[in-house]
């Protein structure tokens, strides 16, 4: 039997290109041993010794080869090799916890939310802790129990989206979507999208956002919530960007931080993902990212790193190849990078159907969703076949009794063994009485939707004080997207679709609105306390009708969206990418044929990205630009409060807005060359967004982290001191880094306290200028010196400070050692430039107020 399998292995791997593996994970043995190999494989033989150091070097010879052909081409696919795999488990962090700074950690009480964070969890003890209990727990379990936990049921085979069976006195785990609400559940709340929260710039909402998600994912009894979404936003119009938290690798990575924290303090398990490259949508599931390393390390893979600092139990590896070898299958990636260089504790999780091969389990993957190969297919690369690969020793029971453990202890890590409830709906039967006990979890949550969609949304253009409105006399409002839908907010399924008020994208990532509200219903409720008459046109396309209505109101407020998502809905054309970036439902021509007749015309976008807004920006009779985004179910309610000044607004842009889709680095490729695999290279490398804009001297027309107040601030009186070091057993790497060393090879030399705990602390004031109270967002960007070829300016820091009218507040930005290095490629370790390192503070990627240097 099992030599027909391995048979049907080969041949789906030649027909298909299901199975892969990168050139280091071809050693038949786990990074974690000490056996040197010789491989054949279908890549040039090598000779390699598994221990960390020298398989890092050696992976490391093929993760940064990247392609010097811009686009896309066709290519193969790397496969693994059939063979005995041995295996020995990485050793778990052994240094001391050291509070204030380190302190030891559970996920239900992570350290407090601050501006500037200055604390490094230790979440070493509680996972020690877990893996104790978890091993207990399995030490009786058979092969087959063992495997039962690495194996979901399959497709709508349980309550959830994914699905362990129950083994004994293990209760088994619901894994469900998605990054902004509990999907497919009723009395749930639709949240603000990741994209939106990230606008806020702000770590407090970021935090309690993920409470209480986290909150509403327990009562509804979700063991792991399929959440935070962190790809980066590399293609203005890759689809699944509202889900992540934008362009940049620093904004994201401390938005899925603090989002993970607050997921897991609210008792859920966290999942970051997509691991890794999972960039645009077409050919998801059959193109090759092509990433050089440095490039992985710096932009791709930090979120991910800053998701294991946070305690993240879960892994999901994506769709994609990364460098010719499937993410699932990626024993660079998950063994080498997730598990030995972060130190990473928890499970990978495949994405639904991505899993490759039963001989995945050596490349790192523990859990295998949603257990069929394909869904509804009735078979697995796990389930019978793992249980023959390792009775037949291919894959050795210590790799599997590591898969078990893992799982099971991110399920004891979250404490989830006690009391912790039972799943109470049902995600492919809602309007099953028996399964769905129609809990409400929703609390006040509703108050958090409409701060933060307040917080995120972003003031671009504001002409002679058009905004905040006063009392206006009469206004009226142009657009669908001023509207509530035509079939109420469900409308459509996974919201493939939109008719009116834009409030999420589509796909897996979204969730049931229990309402909406429009802008149509916010404005009235305000303009209802102002006596001002309000009138409205929801027709996208007769223009002439639109403009009539604007001509003699005191406001024209024109509304207009932008819609993208996943793969497997196509909307109007666009196949989970946008085709384009420009407004939908004639929404450029719209826009000009109000403010053609309105002198104070507003436009509020509701868009999951960047539009090209050059048609009408300048336009004399614009008056102001609302970048509203993607705000969850009080939308309406959101904009009311920028637009009256309820709400001064804060929002800053988590990405560039460019004058034309050509300026962008990388474009979206919607050609396959007609290969089996399409290659995506990464050319652009460290140049992404905002820093190829400051590279090639190209003006944008809003820059990224750019927004405006409805009040003015300055900067003064910038200090720089540093840090005394915490870490005194880690003296000698810190001496070694100040000498320009690169870490060394260990096991969490990514995640090391010495490398992230506070090294350096920026202060200076701030003053509110103006007359009202306002939120300003300062940003620190980092100049390298010319040694080390970074781009001209490198988010490093942020913060927020809400100050009164006139006052002046201090403010601080700590700044790690990991923040002023750099990836060598060669030394495979984070280094200190040669060279001076200087910063400035200001209040946008291109608005500088403040110079300084790091003291050498």
């Amino acid at each position: 039997m099992l030599s027909k399998l391995l048979l049907l292995s080969y041949i789906i791997s030649f027909v298909l290109g299901a199975p892969a593996l990168s050139p280091s994970a071809a050693t038949p043995s786990s990074p974690g041993g000490n056996v040197s190999t010789t491989v054949a494989g279908p890549y040039s033989p090598v000779t390699t010794s598994s221990n960390s150091s020298s398989t890092s070097a050696v992976s490391s010879t093929a993760s940064s080869a990247s392609a010097s052909t811009s686009g896309a081409s066709t290519t193969g696919v790397i496969t693994i090799p059939l063979s005995s795999y041995s295996f020995t488990p990485y050793p778990t962090p052994t240094l001391n916890p050291r509070p204030p700074v380190f302190p030891a950690t559970d996920p239900l009480n992570p350290p407090s939310v601050s501006s500037d964070p200055q604390v490094v969890p230790d979440f070493a003890p509680a996972w020690a802790t877990a893996y104790q209990k978890a091993k207990t727990l399995i030490s009786d379990y058979t092969i087959e129990e063992k495997v039962n936990i690495t194996t979901g049921v399959g497709w709508a085979k349980g309550l959830c989206v994914g699905n362990i069976p129950p083994n004994k006195n293990f209760p088994g785990l619901c894994l469900e979507d998605s990054p902004l609400a509990v999907r497919f559940a009723d009395y749930a709340t639709a949240f603000p999208a990741g994209i939106q929260v990230a606008s806020t710039w702000n770590r407090a909402l970021m935090r309690a956002r993920g409470l209480a998600l986290g909150q509403e994912f327990k009562g509804k009894g979700v063991n792991i919530a399929l959440g935070p979404m962190m790809n980066m936003g590399r293609i203005g119009q890759g689809g699944r960007n509202w889900e992540g938290f934008g362009a940049d690798p620093f904004l994201t990575g401390e938005s899925a931080y603090e989002t993970i924290l607050g997921l897991q303090n609210g008792g859920v398990q966290a999942t970051a993902k997509h691991f890794i490259n999972n960039e645009q949508e077409h050919f998801r599931t059959s193109e090759s990212s092509n990433v050089d390393d440095r490039t992985q390390h710096e932009i791709y893979a930090h979120p991910f790193l800053r998701s294991v600092m946070a305690g993240v139990s879960s892994v999901m590896c994506s769709y994609n190849l990364i460098n010719e070898t499937y993410a699932c299958n990626n024993d660079k990636m998950l063994n080498d990078i997730l598990k030995r260089e972060y130190g990473f504790q928890g499970f990978v999780q495949s994405d639904w159907s991505a899993t490759m091969s039963t001989l995945s389990a050596v490349a790192g993957l523990d859990m295998t969703m949603p257990g069929d190969i394909t869904f509804d297919s009735g078979d697995s690369y796990f389930g019978g076949n793992l249980t023959d690969y390792v009775s037949d020793g291919y894959i050795s029971m210590a790799r599997l009794d590591d898969m078990a453990t893992r799982i099971i202890a991110a399920w004891y890590f979250l404490h989830q063994d006690e009391a912790y409830p039972a799943t109470n709906f049902n995600a492919f039967n809602p309007t099953d009485e028996v399964t769905n006990k129609h809990v409400n979890v929703q609390s006040d949550h509703y108050k958090l939707v409409r701060e933060i969609g307040a917080a995120g949304t972003v003031l671009l253009k504001n002409k002679n004080c058009a905004l905040p409105l006063n009392k206006p006399r009469n206004m009226v409002l142009i657009g669908s997207d001023a509207g509530p839908g035509k079939s109420g907010p469900n409308e459509f399924s996974d919201q493939g679709g939109s008719d009116g008020i834009l409030a999420m994208g589509w796909g897996s990532g979204t969730g049931n609105f229990p309402y909406l509200i429009s802008p149509l219903e916010g404005i009235q409720e305000r303009a209802r306390q102002d006596g001002s008459s309000v009138f409205w046109d929801f027709d996208d396309w007769n223009t002439a009708l639109a403009g009539n209505m604007a001509y003699g109101q005191a406001v024209a407020l024109v509304f207009t969206n932008s819609d993208s998502g996943e793969d497997y809905i196509t909307v109007d054309g666009n196949e989970g990418d946008r085709n384009n970036l420009t407004a939908w439902h004639n929404g450029d021509d719209l826009i000009l044929a109000v403010a053609a007749q309105n002198n104070n015309t507003i436009v509020v976008v509701n868009s999951v990205g960047p539009l090209i807004i050059e048609p009408w920006i300048e336009h004399p009779n614009i008056t102001a630009v609302v970048w509203a985004g993607i705000q969850g179910q009080e939308t309406g309610n959101a904009i009311a409060d920028v637009l009256y000044g309820t709400y001064n607004p804060s929002g800053r842009l988590p990405y560039t807005i460019a004058k034309d889709l050509a300026d962008y680095p990388a474009q979206l490729v919607t050609d396959d060359s007609g290969g089996e695999i399409v290659t995506i290279d990464y050319t652009e490398g460290l140049f992404i967004d905002y820093r190829h804009f400051d590279q090639a001297n190209i003006t944008p027309r809003f820059e990224f982290g750019f927004g405006l107040s409805y009040t003015t601030f300055t900067y003064s009186e910038l200090c720089v001191t540093p840090i005394q070091s915490s870490d005194t057993d880690q003296e000698d790497l810190i001496t070694a880094w100040e000498n320009g060393k690169a870490s060394p090879i260990v096991e969490g030399s990514s995640t090391a306290l010495w490398l992230h705990e506070p090294a350096f602390q920026v202060t200076f004031k701030v003053t509110n200028t103006g007359p009202v109270s306002g939120t300003e967002i300062p940003q620190l960007y980092i100049h390298f010196p010319s040694s080390a070829s970074e781009p001209p300016s490198v988010l490093k820091g942020f913060t927020n400070v809400e100050i009164s009218p006139y006052d002046t507040e201090q403010v601080s930005i700590t700044l790690s050692r990991y923040d002023l290095s750099i990836w060598d490629v060669v030394a495979q370790g984070w280094r200190k430039p040669d060279g001076q390192i200087s910063f400035s503070i200001g209040a946008s990627s291109r608005d500088f107020r403040l110079q300084g240097n790091i003291p050498t």
